[in-house]
């Protein structure tokens, strides 16, 4: 549907709606770039493991990474179920990561 330039309403509606979108934009890329460096991170952990023989897990600093992780999202008013799929999806991959080191 596009904005009809006679209906004040929806002209302003599409400005509104491109402003939001350009917000979803630059949150995408610090989403990105904070992975990024999150990722840069682990592998640094990864490899220290690997040199030293250290099991490429640790569950129970998962676990109080999940705890934490909920606690924060309900702070900042997100499911926390989200929160802690999405942290489970971020840890799966840091372990086969950390796996591949220690091969």
């Amino acid at each position: 549907m596009n904005a009809d330039a006679t209906n004040p309403d929806a002209t302003r509606a599409q400005a509104i709606l491109h402003e939001h979108r350009d917000s979803i934009d630059r949150l995408d890329a610090i989403l990105v770039y904070t992975l990024a460096e999150r990722f840069k991170q682990t592998q640094a952990v990864g490899r220290l493991k690997a040199e030293h023989d250290l099991p490429p897990s640790d569950p129970a600093r998962e676990a109080r990474q999940i705890a934490r992780l909920e606690g924060l999202a309900t702070e900042a008013d997100l499911d926390p179920e989200f929160a802690k799929k999405f942290l489970n999806f971020i840890i799966s991959e840091v372990i086969r990561h950390h796996e591949k080191l220690k091969e």
